[in-house]
């Protein structure tokens, strides 16, 4: 994710924001949502910003994390860990059936994912009508059907879903329809199938609950559908920039990293229960919708509303999902090897913007192959971009169909496309691990600068040491920086520079004959720093704990290694 103003990138060429702006080659993306000063934004999608040459490194975005918050959020993660239910045990009567937990262990947040089953499929039926134009209030209207397919790990009484700021109509799990109930206290026991919802914003917890009947035992598959809706606004993630469905006056930006999938669909929101996704999207006559995947079919129009399908096969993480809605062309092309590429570009960006973005997505092919030859074969059934004339303040690699704030520059189009391969195909498994997915992404920014003719990557790898030891940048450290850290400069580019000296330590060949053994492996599922490093000591023959110490976990500026 790259974003405005969330953290600083060093890149080759001039720098263009999410607003838009000329720019020879916008590599700057190097904080997911930043919000840089002068060059590069990131955020938690992806942030888009300038992109600024080596020379301009010194112009950074700095957030200052709040340490009491953040350490109170671990805090919350432990309770969760240990309230939630843990794995039936069999007693002597048979299995024993408990509550799913209601969040998937990640320490930086709690409450988002859920435990006891994993996710095989999600069709999302929605409608969604716009805001009325100005002066009427910025909202619009979702109604929504949700056909979830999962199997249970453990034998469930009952379980959760994450659903934020919208209502729930009726729920079935297997047909049986369930009754909706005041939350139960803590320890009470609630009678047939049921379900209470609880949302509370202070916590950061919007917890769906859900009691079938008969209960689920451990490998058997349920199929649970909700029927939900309401306003739809314009959520904030923990720092308070937009994610989610970000309503707009003519449609919708569907952005949803760290874990904003929630303010639109019931979803177990976290990267750990990956699934398959269906789209039906159903908005008024002239708008286009716009999900992952390929169109499952033509759209139907009818009585002044126009129903679009998706279909997305490939395994993907819930904050990778989109269902943007606009005035969009839709463009079609493929790459020399028949990858289907499509762009839904809104009709009305200034003309500054359609032509960077026209150009910027032009080389979307070109680099795609650069990838393919650097690493493995594309992982996705399509590629794409939705650039929309509104501004989330960032880009975000949503999978396949990645999302651009005003423009797509070129820095950030390779950004997003690397984040196909790094991020959406092998996905971190926990936030703290999300230099992986911005170091990486900024490292293949690099290395297309460098094979473009531009700044090579040991020119790049050298702005960054440029930076005096003094500089809040080298604060941070990458590995774990907590739950306000996500997109901060260093992530994107001390996790690029880190790439780029791990390089060098162990050589050319032993440094991409382990990237491809860490595309391969963890292809379709999650891994940690852990298992990165696991690798490369693989792979180099190497002892690399000291290394990863001083450039992960060391809040100062390397200087040997």
């Amino acid at each position: 994710m790259l974003m405005n103003g969330r953290a600083s990138a060093v890149a080759s060429g001039h720098g263009d924001s999410a607003e838009g702006g000329p720019s020879t080659l916008p590599l700057g993306r190097r904080v997911h949502r930043l919000r840089p000063s002068g060059g590069i934004a990131r955020h938690a999608g992806h942030l888009q910003c300038a992109d600024p040459s080596a020379e301009e490194i010194g112009v950074r975005v700095r957030r200052q994390v709040s340490g009491a918050l953040a350490a109170l959020l671990v805090g919350m993660g432990a309770v969760v860990l240990s309230a939630g239910a843990t794995a039936a045990q069999e007693g002597p009567r048979g299995p024993r059936f408990t509550a799913g937990a209601p969040g998937a262990g990640d320490a930086y947040f709690p409450f988002a994912g859920n435990g006891g089953y994993d996710v095989q499929h999600y069709d999302l039926d929605i409608t969604y009508t716009p805001p009325a134009p100005a002066p009427a209030p910025l909202v619009g209207r979702l109604s929504g059907v949700a056909t979830i397919d999962l199997v249970a790990t453990q034998d469930l009484d009952r379980f959760n879903l994450d659903l934020r700021g919208l209502e729930v109509e009726a729920i079935s799990v297997n047909r049986k329809r369930a009754t909706e109930v005041a939350p139960p206290a803590p320890g009470a026991e609630v009678e047939g199938a049921a379900y209470w919802h609880v949302q509370d914003d202070a916590a950061r917890s919007w917890e769906l609950t859900i009691q079938p009947r008969p209960k689920i035992k451990k490998g058997q598959t349920a199929r649970v559908v909700v029927t939900y809706g309401g306003d739809t606004t314009r959520p904030t993630d923990i720092e308070g920039v937009l994610y989610g469905w970000v309503t707009m006056r003519d449609g919708a930006m569907v952005v949803s990293e760290p874990e904003g999938s929630m303010t639109w669909y019931p979803v177990s929101d976290h990267q750990t229960d990956k699934a398959t996704y269906g789209f039906e999207i159903t908005v008024p006559e002239g708008k286009v919708a716009v999900a992952n995947g390929l169109p499952a079919r033509d759209p139907v129009t009818e009585d002044g509303w126009t129903t679009w399908f998706w279909d997305a096969p490939d395994l993907q993480a819930s904050y990778l999902t989109t269902a943007s809605v606009g005035d969009y062309e839709l463009r079609f092309s493929e790459t020399d090897g028949g990858l289907p590429i499509i762009d839904a570009v809104d009709d009305n960006l200034t003309m500054a913007n359609a032509a960077t973005t026209e150009a910027s997505l032009a080389l979307q092919a070109e680099m795609i192959a650069f990838l393919e030859d650097a690493f493995v074969p594309y992982p996705f059934n399509s590629a794409g971009a939705i650039v929309d004339d509104d501004t989330v303040g960032y880009a975000l690699e949503t999978q396949t169909r990645s999302v651009y704030s005003r423009v797509a520059s070129e820095g950030t189009v390779v950004h997003e496309i690397a984040h196909q391969w790094f991020g959406n195909a092998v996905s971190p498994e926990r936030w703290q691990d999300i230099w992986l997915n911005e170091g990486w992404a900024t490292y293949a920014e690099w290395l297309w600068s460098e094979d473009s003719g531009r700044d090579s990557a040991q020119a790049l790898f050298e702005s960054i040491l440029d930076i005096p030891a003094d500089d809040e940048f080298w604060d941070l450290a990458i590995a774990d920086p907590g739950p306000f850290g996500l997109f901060l400069g260093g992530i994107y580019d001390r996790g690029a520079a880190t790439l780029h000296a791990l390089r060098v330590k162990i050589g050319d060949e032993a440094f991409f004959a382990a990237s491809q053994e860490w595309l391969e492996r963890y292809d379709d599922s999650t891994a940690t720093t852990e298992d990165f490093e696991e690798v490369f000591e693989e792979f180099s023959g190497q002892d690399l704990g000291a290394f990863f110490d001083v450039w992960l976990r060391t809040p100062s500026k390397p200087t040997s290694w």
